[in-house]
């Protein structure tokens, strides 16, 4: 399985010669590959993680793929990309599609400030080896994670959450993600402070760039 992140919070994973997209979002330049994919995974409403403009784009190249999500952004998209709709996955559930299987975890995002109301987010795990978990700090309890995509920073996160969380799931192999709201020396920083909590459980830490990937 290889793991390509791009600029923020997207990410390509491929697997049997094919694709699957997470969160395409408005902090993210165009994803290419996009006539082999399998499934568009969009973990909450917010416009980092999907904007109809990108999936229309995308759906020029892949016009019938399959897109699993929240209700709200179900709805948001049928609403705002003529023609499609999406499925409504809640956490608990697992689907295959194609070349990947798809479990959803938590279900809740990370309070931003309590003036703001809470969305709902669902983390994904796939081919249960990468654990993305969208803008939240739900763990898949039980579960020994192959890679972690660790969130870096934004509105909702304090570094030492990361941390925690990090060390909590104790993945084999980690990297950040959700990270564009940085500057370049805060980026650094919180890579540093992930880098050590993913090493107290004896994981592997990769600091990927946008289009670099990660073999596993």
């Amino acid at each position: 399985m290889r793991i390509t992140k791009f600029e923020h919070a997207t990410l390509r994973v491929e697997a049997e010669g094919r694709a699957l997209l997470i969160d395409p979002g408005s902090f993210t330049s165009h994803v290419d590959e996009l006539h082999v994919l399998d499934a568009i995974v969009i973990t909450h409403e917010h416009a980092d993680h999907w904007t109809p403009e990108q999936l229309a784009r995308i759906f020029q190249h892949a016009p019938n793929v399959p897109i699993y999500t929240t209700a709200a952004v179900a709805a948001a998209i049928s609403e705002k990309v003529d023609g499609h709709e999406a499925a409504v996955v809640l956490p608990g559930d697992e689907i295959s599609v194609g070349a990947f299987t798809l479990r959803f975890f938590g279900g809740t995002h990370a309070q931003i400030h309590s003036s703001i109301p809470q969305c709902d987010n669902v983390g994904v795990l796939v081919n249960n080896e990468l654990y993305y978990p969208g803008d939240s700090f739900e763990a898949p309890e039980g579960i020994e994670v192959a890679v972690l995509a660790a969130p870096v920073g934004g509105p909702w996160l304090k570094l030492g959450e990361a941390m925690d969380f990090v060390m909590a799931v104790a993945p084999r192999h980690a990297f950040g993600t959700h990270d564009m709201t940085l500057s370049v020396a805060g980026r650094g920083m919180s890579l540093s402070r992930l880098l050590w909590a993913t090493e107290q459980g004896g994981g592997e830490f990769h600091p990927l760039e946008p289009g670099e990937s990660l073999d596993i």
